[in-house]
């Protein structure tokens, strides 16, 4: 699969958020290049109006892992020759696209008896009992974990703060804040291409970033069977040393010494927690308090602060590391993706091309 990776790089990356952001320039990138003759394939990541039961259509991804799957797909489409551009693609206008009652109906992926936060309940408690990890403890974790976040999105200026209901209990472990909840019209675009047909479209280098390496890793079952399973995260585990090792990278070397970004999946805490400790970032759980006192583990401030709809979180962290790789003094990162309850993992390395490893 490495191979696959080699001289592909993001060339334009765009996203509108509640009407905010703009999408005409990446956009008339896409009908520029179409003119010049280079269709592109577009891989859409699909909407909560999609289902989760139904038949997927090729090109199409859904599950909060579903974007870094494209990612990987879009990498094999242009290496192999079938396509020279592919688009990534997600929009979903969760908040102005379904009634309060639809949401709720859709976001049943398991049934009545299992809404998604008492599953993510159910992982926790299962993954605290595989680290012994007292209850008063996680929770300290978890407020410590929104506390990150909420310091990432304040720094970044973000309108987004949570009120006081918020911050009150959800499930016997989860307080709001601690669920996946953003309610936002999401859209955004992200368009990739070989290396060398970047230069002949006179693109700055320094507007590319460049795909390291994607690692993926899934379990056979998803839901309520699954938590046991879950709770072990050994698919994570792989899917952030495949990635890793496709980069020849040891990124957790290169975050703990401030050289790299990252943007953990946040929809519960027990995600964040799994991917801190089996990407060695964080040698155990105690050791997670002094780390997020240190350091920032999202770009975006996570899925409530950051705002990304349903399946597209991780498109959004991509969107916002490319813009973060481009413009700031960082050149590398990672971003996670999670998708169901956790049994489909994926981990993606990504370089401003200047400084590819």
């Amino acid at each position: 699969m490495s191979g696959q990776m080699n001289g592909i790089c993001i060339i334009a990356a765009g996203r509108n958020i509640d009407g905010k952001g703009d999408l005409a320039e990446i956009l008339l990138l896409e009908d520029e290049l179409r003119d010049r003759g280079l269709g592109a394939v577009e891989l859409v990541v699909d909407p909560l109006a999609a289902g989760w039961e139904t038949p997927i259509a090729d090109g199409h991804y859904r599950s909060g892992c579903g974007p870094l799957e494209a990612l990987r797909d879009a990498c094999g489409i242009i290496a192999s020759g079938k396509s020279p551009l592919v688009v990534i693609s997600g929009d979903d206008p969760l908040k102005t696209g379904y009634s309060r009652e639809q949401r709720h109906e859709m976001m049943a992926i398991y049934g009545k008896e299992c809404s998604l936060p008492v599953g993510y309940t159910a992982v926790a408690r299962a993954f605290m009992a595989r680290h012994n990890l007292r209850e008063s403890f996680f929770r300290r974790l978890a407020e410590m974990l929104f506390e990150n976040y909420l310091r990432t999105a304040r720094r970044a200026g973000s309108e987004n703060l949570p009120g006081g209901r918020w911050y009150e209990p959800v499930t016997d472990l989860f307080r709001g804040v601690d669920c996946a909840n953003p309610v936002v019209d999401f859209a955004g675009r992200v368009v990739l291409c070989g290396e060398d047909l970047a230069v002949s479209c006179a693109i700055p280098p320094e507007r590319w970033v460049r795909i390291l390496g994607i690692g993926l890793g899934s379990l056979p079952l998803d839901g309520p069977a699954s938590v046991a399973d879950v709770a072990a995260y050994a698919h994570l585990e792989a899917a952030f040393r495949e990635a890793c090792r496709q980069s020849d990278v040891d990124f957790a070397g290169r975050f703990l010494k401030g050289q790299a970004l990252l943007e953990a999946y946040t929809c519960y805490p027990v995600v964040p927690l799994a991917f801190l400790l089996h990407s060695g970032i964080a040698p155990s759980l105690e050791a997670v308090p002094e780390l997020l006192e240190r350091f920032e583990i999202t770009v975006t401030g996570g899925m409530n602060l950051g705002r990304a709809a349903w399946n597209n979180p991780a498109l959004n962290a991509l969107i916002a590391m490319v813009r973060r790789l481009t413009e700031g003094p960082i050149a590398l990162g990672g971003i996670h993706g999670n998708g169901g309850l956790g049994y489909r993992q994926g981990v993606a390395l990504l370089a401003r091309a200047a400084h590819s490893r």
